[in-house]
């Protein structure tokens, strides 16, 4: 957890600096008219947190009347919060179900960045680790219980394979992650894995839950044996070891920011810009990745709070897409930031 937050505290330092690096260019974003002061506040998914704090940092030098609070809570609490409108905008890695309570109002969602979700483990001795849909599958079902399992064997017919017993780590909060991760296992291993989709399942007792994604891998760094589900970003700075996933032609692909383009490079795109990139087409696609949104309402009911929140989607579509490598998270897809920009057009917002 230091080692992430030293590492989160150097980008930020460098968002910081933006705005002397882009001086003299004709960046849209912070050639903008100076906005009214504003406080947004925004909460859910953890997955883009590492992004959100380096775009709130340098859209703050920018803009310094306008700030920005977003607590990483869970996609699941996002979404409540937002259609219970105690925010100002909300975080899901994942749209709201047709059978989930919706929000009182229109609104959009705006892709952001796209990324990896690992399966980060820590088994002593092994660096390198292959590992297909249905294995993953029999692992967080408690079907396979010691790392030196046949069918894990089978893929890694080189590795040294411990006898350790496995834990299992998941999310214990209402988490996009967890919607995304068990998405791909229904999609990926449809005859082995029984336990469905969605923001929250039901895990067989002997694993063990952590909140946000962060407190999946501390999990994972500090228990000998674990196995859990955690985002690039995070898994990145908490220097864990993730394992390369078979994907949909069969190649075993390690997460990586190229790999996440590549799967969102797959994928098509709905109306309301809501995609799945999970499981996706393409020899170097990774198969476990995360689409994430921030979500607005279409109807703005105070117009600095409107203008601060189009401000900020145009320059996480501005500057902050040249920012989303520099915390592990690959930009949008050009066609996507396309339809993205556009939208923000289309947030009413009242005269002043």
């Amino acid at each position: 957890m230091r080692g992430s937050l030293v590492r989160r505290c150097g980008i930020l330092l460098a968002a910081l600096a933006l705005p002397v690096l882009f001086i003299g260019t004709a960046s849209a974003a912070s050639s903008s008219a100076k906005l009214s002061s504003a406080t947004l506040n925004g909460s859910g998914s953890s997955f883009q947190y590492g992004f959100n704090q380096v775009v709130i940092g340098g859209f703050k030098q920018q803009q310094k009347a306008v700030t920005i609070n977003y607590q990483p809570t869970g996609s699941g609490a996002g979404r409540t919060d937002f259609l219970n409108k105690v925010t100002d905008f909300g975080g899901t890695d994942a749209p709201y179900k047709s059978t989930d309570p919706q929000p009182p109002a229109p609104f959009f969602y705006f892709p952001t960045v796209v990324a990896p979700i690992t399966v980060s483990y820590n088994a002593p001795g092994v660096s390198n680790l292959n590992l297909s849909a249905d294995t993953i599958a029999k692992i967080f079902q408690a079907q396979i219980t010691t790392w030196d399992d046949a069918a894990i064997k089978a893929e890694n017919p080189k590795a040294k394979l411990p006898s350790t017993t496995i834990t299992v780590v998941h999310r214990s909060d209402s988490s996009g992650t967890t919607a995304n991760f068990t998405n791909f296992l229904v999609k990926a291993s449809p005859s082995v894995w029984t336990l469905g989709t969605g923001s929250t399942v039901s895990w067989p007792a002997s694993t063990q839950g952590g909140a946000q994604n962060t407190g999946v891998a501390n999990l994972v760094k500090n228990t000998d044996g674990a196995i859990g589900y955690v985002d690039f970003s995070d898994a990145t700075a908490s220097d864990l070891t993730f394992a390369s996933i078979k994907n949909s032609t069969g190649k075993f692909i390690k997460p990586s920011i190229a790999s996440a383009s590549a799967a969102a490079n797959g994928a098509s795109i709905n109306a309301d810009l809501t995609y799945d990139p999970i499981n996706s087409d393409g020899a170097t696609a990774y198969p476990i990745t995360s689409p994430t949104w921030i979500m607005v309402y279409q109807t703005q009911s105070d117009a600095a709070k409107g203008n601060a929140i189009k401000g900020f989607l145009n320059y996480i579509y501005g500057d902050g897409q040249k920012l989303a490598s520099s915390v592990d998270y690959a930009p949008l897809p050009k066609g996507l930031l396309k339809q993205a920009k556009a939208q923000v057009n289309k947030i009413v917002v009242p005269a002043t």
